[in-house]
């Protein structure tokens, strides 16, 4: 069985699903003001985890999420719920007496998404110091098929950072495929500088390089998705896959080959959180299946649409 390990942060999600003013969906607020919100759970590598169990069900492949988490009843509840979608949980570790991190959405009437956080405490920023860090790191070695992102970096510390880029180039090095997406959050780091240093290291402990091209290019890898891809393949990475929002993403390969895949248009998004990690995770699923890129590209957008078109993160199976 092939063995795809992915690295990240899943905190608790708070998505508003009405309108301040809308008394009695969820009691009166301050002054009176009502309001409504959902609890549910994400991060974008959980995302992306989720999403390619869900691609791989049925065949001869195991996601496994790595991060880390507390004993509390709402780590439980997530614990669970990603179990319930395929994912296996025998790399979570668990910290006693902490608490996961919360975020909040608030979307637009475009359905465009701000995200506001509470996580400096969240345990997965430590799980490179847990007593079982050593098995874990061996894990990441290992892999099939290795995934994390700008996010999962931009969390830890940096011995631990050097910790995760190292297992990657191991398991690259060990014959396995090792994924990486930019996912770019200024204020997760002390500087864009800092922040554009840490993730060419990490493209280039990489086989396949996913990122955005509004991340590319606040790396300064690039404007265009062509220098942008050719950057990416001179750090050492084979395959570049640079999404462009609702436009063609470019595939580029170190034999050469360079390709744009269309996306699939949607008239009205709803909500397009965790668009970028669908895609993901349907590409990666369909890489490690065997498909080729542009299979797999064509796998991401139709996941990446039809996400879109819901609420939350992880929208319903059905």
């Amino acid at each position: 069985m092939k063995s795809f390990v992915c690295v990240g942060e899943c905190m608790i999600e708070l998505n508003e699903t009405d309108a301040a003013g809308a008394a009695g969906a969820a009691g009166a607020g301050i002054g009176g003001h009502g309001f409504s919100v959902r609890r549910t759970f994400g991060g974008d590598v959980l995302n992306t985890s989720v999403y390619a169990a869900r691609a791989l069900a049925g065949s001869e492949a195991r996601v496994s999420f790595a991060t880390g988490m507390g004993d509390d009843p709402f780590s439980q509840d997530m614990v669970s719920a990603w179990a319930e979608e395929g994912v296996a949980t025998d790399a979570v570790l668990t910290f006693p007496g902490r608490v996961p991190g919360l975020y909040a959405i608030r979307i637009d009437a475009a359905g465009e998404r701000s995200f506001y956080y509470w996580r400096s405490e969240a345990p997965a920023r430590d799980i490179f110091r847990h007593d079982a860090a050593p098995a874990l790191i061996e894990r990441l070695r290992s892999a099939d098929m290795l995934y994390f992102s700008g996010i999962s970096l931009a969390i830890l510390d940096t011995a631990s950072r050097d910790t995760l880029i190292e297992a990657a180039g191991e398991a690259k090095r060990r014959g396995g495929a090792v994924a990486f997406d930019t996912n770019y959050r200024p204020r997760l780091w002390d500087s864009p500088e800092a922040a554009a240093d840490w993730m060419r290291k990490a493209v280039s402990a990489c086989t396949i390089a996913l990122p955005s091209i509004e991340d590319a290019q606040a790396m300064g890898w690039g404007e265009t998705p062509a220098d942008i891809a050719a950057a990416i393949l001179a750090f050492g990475c084979g395959e570049a896959v640079v999404r462009c929002g609702a436009d063609p993403c470019l595939i580029a390969t170190a034999d050469g080959a360079r390709v744009e895949v269309p996306g699939e248009h949607v008239a009205h998004p709803v909500d397009t959180t965790a668009a970028g990690d669908s895609f993901n995770g349907a590409y990666l699923a369909a890489r490690l299946r065997g498909a080729a890129p542009t299979e797999a590209a064509g796998q991401g957008h139709a996941t990446a649409a039809h996400v879109i078109q819901h609420r939350g993160a992880i929208v319903p199976l059905a």
